[in-house]
C-alpha cells in the first residue's frame, strides 16, 4: 500500500524575460519569498531587484497573501527579476482572475518584455561595432 502524499494546492505561471525563464508557484501564505531553494534577500543583492520582484503584489495588495516558490534558469540577475515579476502575474491570474486582472494589465505586468540581446555579425566585433575605419 503506497501513502499518498499530501499536497497544498497551488497556482503556476511561466515567466520570461532575456534569456531568462522562471517557474513560479503561489501558496497561500504569508508572504514568504524563495528563489532557488534561498530567500530573496540572499539570493538578490541589489533592492531594485527585490523591488521588481514584489512589484505585482505591491500593485494589487496582496503582500502578505501568498507564499511564493520560483525556480529560475538562465540569464543574468535582472533578467532572472524580470521573469519572476512575469510568471508571478500570471499565477496571480490563475489564482483570481477578476481581482488582479485589471491592476496587472495596466502596470504592464502581463505582457512578456521581447526585448532580447542582438546576435553578433561576422565581420564585426560585437552586434553593431566595427573595427576603425582607415583611409589608407
Amino acid at each position: 500500500m503506497t501513502a499518498k502524499k499530501a499536497t497544498k494546492s497551488y497556482f503556476y505561471g511561466t515567466g520570461r524575460r532575456k534569456n531568462a525563464v522562471a517557474a513560479v508557484r503561489i501558496y497561500p501564505g504569508k508572504g514568504e519569498i524563495t528563489i532557488n531553494g534561498k530567500t530573496m534577500d540572499e539570493y538578490f543583492g541589489m533592492e531594485t531587484l527585490k523591488l521588481i520582484v514584489r512589484q505585482p503584489l505591491v500593485a494589487t495588495d496582496s503582500l502578505e497573501k501568498f507564499d511564493i516558490i520560483c525556480k529560475v534558469i538562465g540569464g543574468g540577475l535582472s533578467g532572472q527579476a524580470g521573469a519572476i515579476r512575469h510568471g508571478l502575474s500570471r499565477a496571480m491570474l490563475q489564482a483570481d482572475t477578476e481581482a488582479y486582472r485589471a491592476t496587472l494589465k495596466k502596470a504592464g505586468f502581463l505582457t512578456r518584455d521581447s526585448r532580447m540581446k542582438e546576435r553578433k555579425k561576422y565581420g564585426l566585433k560585437k552586434a553593431r561595432k566595427a573595427s576603425q575605419f582607415s583611409k589608407r
